[in-house]
């Protein structure tokens, strides 16, 4: 057991929080349904991607704001999703009988996929990218925001413009496919950095959604913490 893992569990012994798993993935890779599919565990608690939170935050549409010009709004935006993640992956369970809490993306996602890539493409001034960073880490140090396991969705960037395509959000629309490379190689350097912190299990998403829904049949006890209860 890594040293990052012991401290891990650790401190979610101490505070007696639940099992924490993030979903990740590229846009389209299938996210909020591998979330529902542990809609029949009772003792889950889930949290879909906050995105009618993003479309109107006092009336302004920050995700169609981003999409539309990535360079005037990505610090705004990537402000405004780490604070919405955050409380989603701090906020106390909603019952005493939850066990395991499993979000759509994660802090960490956000500060090491998505910020990153902002900075490389110079979507982000130094200055900005200063700001989230230092932000983030003052969150790691002063709160527990840690992660038990990753569960990464990986597709290829052809198939998830694909997808995309067909599902016909509004704000995607004008997303080309060479953003969702930029995404997918964040990814990719990220999730297999060894500082990322947890275990990362890795369900290849480009294949059938039943393949997918076998794969977290399959996993179920290690996505669950080990725990079947529901």
């Amino acid at each position: 057991m890594s040293k990052v893992t012991s401290m891990t569990n650790a401190v979610r012994a101490v505070n007696k929080r639940p099992f924490r798993v993030s979903i990740e993935g590229n846009i389209g890779s299938g996210k909020s349904t591998c979330i529902k599919y542990f809609d029949k565990y009772h003792n889950v608690e889930k949290h879909a991607e906050p995105i009618q939170e993003w479309r109107n935050v006092s009336g302004h549409n920050l995700l169609g704001l981003l999409y539309s010009d990535m360079n005037e709004w990505s610090f705004a935006f990537q402000h405004y999703v780490h604070l919405s993640r955050l409380k989603i992956q701090t906020s106390p369970p909603s019952n005493p009988d939850i066990t395991v809490k499993m979000f759509e993306r994660s802090v960490q996602n956000s500060r090491h996929c998505f910020v990153e890539n902002a900075k490389k493409q110079n979507f982000l001034q130094d200055s900005e990218y200063e700001v989230l960073a230092k932000w983030f880490d003052y969150t790691e140090k002063t709160l527990d925001i840690s992660l038990d396991l990753i569960v990464y969705l990986r597709t290829t960037p052809q198939v998830v413009w694909e997808r995309m395509m067909k599902r016909g959000r509004a704000e995607e629309s004008e997303v080309p496919l060479d953003y969702l490379q930029q995404v997918h190689d964040s990814y990719e350097n990220w999730l297999n950095s060894p500082d990322v912190g947890c275990e990362v299990l890795t369900i290849d998403a480009d294949r059938s959604i039943d393949c997918v829904k076998d794969d977290l049949e399959r996993y179920s006890y290690k996505i669950l913490g080990g725990n079947h209860t529901n």
